[in-house]
C-alpha cells in the first residue's frame, strides 16, 4: 500500500503538540488591523489549541503527525 500523502495547507498552518493537541495561529490576525479594536489585536497575540471536533479534521490530513 503506497503511503498516505499530508495536505501541504494543513502542515503549513497547524502543528500537533505532544500531548496530541492541534496548535494554530489566532484567526483575524493576516491583514485589515486597522479596523480591529485595541483589545481584538491584544487577546489574539500568539497561539491558540483547536477545539475537538476541528482538530479531528485536521488530523486527518496530517497522517503521520502524533
Amino acid at each position: 500500500m503506497p503511503k498516505m500523502k499530508t495536505k501541504s495547507s494543513a502542515k503549513k498552518r497547524f502543528k500537533v503538540s505532544a500531548t496530541g493537541k492541534v496548535i494554530s495561529s489566532q484567526a483575524g490576525k493576516q491583514h485589515g488591523m486597522i479596523k480591529r479594536s485595541k483589545k481584538f489585536i491584544r487577546n489574539a497575540r500568539g497561539t491558540t489549541t483547536l477545539s475537538e471536533p476541528d482538530a479531528k479534521i485536521i488530523k486527518g490530513f496530517m497522517p503521520y503527525d502524533r
